[in-house]
């Protein structure tokens, strides 16, 4: 009979005197095991030593200094320690992300990888091949964001998503991640969703993850209504994904919200932090916070 086994009476028989209930109480506190929750609604693949995450590390890279006030109060939409968890994620990792925006994941991934994995930025160039002129401001602040920490960022590598290939950067089935938050309805407006996601099939090593965060539309609604709205189904992605080679290997509703409703004047970006329709309504949708968001993780088939 094992001590986890062993009932009240028989421990304290173990522990007289004075002491007994500390002692008690340290025993068990030193052969309980910790509870673990997963919120995939899906089976998920067998995980490997190297995609355990070490949580106390990646606390670090949420909490780090270089993420801003702004950026923080984010957190309780976005969950960027379970989503990355949900992920797989790894310091030792090669990690692609798509699309980075103004870096709001960046300056998580960056100081997490920097020591043991690898950082790819792909900035995403459109059909049109060339970045409009609000989009080349955008590059060149995350430009600055990057140079002005060497530190954190110095290793980071920067390269470009046109037409379905990357430039700047090896991606020949040799990272370990591709991650993309909030893009895909982008794609899908461009018509370039298909040819995107056979990239980043390519990039991957053989088991390599497939992470996507995206505004998840009600079942049924059209591919117009999913371009003017930004809002996308999870059938839609999922049947894309599996067309370029992914198989689905987990779901996650960290990232949900049941207050959203998907049906406002400016789409998905009448929410924060957009607010496009400025004061009209603002109270209303700052109390529904930021969209409802499905969150995927599809695999690489190793064979």
């Amino acid at each position: 009979m094992t001590v986890m086994n062993a009932q009240p009476h028989f421990l304290m028989r173990l522990f007289r005197g004075p002491l007994a209930a500390f002692g008690l109480a340290l025993l068990l506190a030193a052969c309980a095991s910790p509870s673990a929750s997963n919120t995939s609604t899906a089976a998920a693949t067998p995980a490997s030593a190297a995609t355990s995450a070490p949580a106390a590390s990646l606390d670090a890279a949420v909490s780090n200094p270089q993420r801003s006030a702004q950026a923080r109060a984010r957190d309780i939409y976005r969950h960027p320690k379970e989503t990355l968890q949900f992920f797989e994620l790894a310091p030792s990792q090669s990690v692609l992300e798509i699309a980075p925006g103004g870096g709001w994941y960046t300056d998580i991934l960056a100081p997490y990888l920097h020591d043991h994995g690898k950082l790819y930025e792909a900035q995403y160039d459109g059909p049109q091949g060339s970045p409009s002129a609000e989009a080349q401001a955008g590059r060149a602040a995350f430009a600055r964001k990057l140079s002005a920490a060497p530190a954190v960022y110095g290793n980071v590598v920067v390269g470009t998503l046109h037409a379905g290939e990357f430039s700047g950067f090896p991606a020949d089935a040799s990272v370990d991640r591709v991650l993309t938050f909030r893009n895909i309805h982008n794609w899908i407006k461009d018509g370039e969703i298909d040819a995107n996601l056979r990239a980043f099939y390519a990039a991957l090593k053989p088991g390599g993850i497939l992470g996507v965060e995206e505004h998840r539309a009600a079942p049924g609604t059209s591919l117009q209504q999913t371009i003017d709205s930004g809002y996308v189904t999870e059938d839609y992605v999922i049947a894309h994904a599996r067309a370029a080679g992914f198989e689905l290997a987990g779901r996650s509703e960290v990232n949900s919200n049941p207050r959203d409703t998907k049906n406002y004047p400016h789409g998905v970006w009448s929410l924060p932090p957009s607010y496009e329709g400025g004061d009209a309504d603002r109270a209303r949708y700052a109390a529904i916070g930021e969209s409802d968001r499905m969150t995927l993780r599809f695999v690489k088939p190793r064979h």
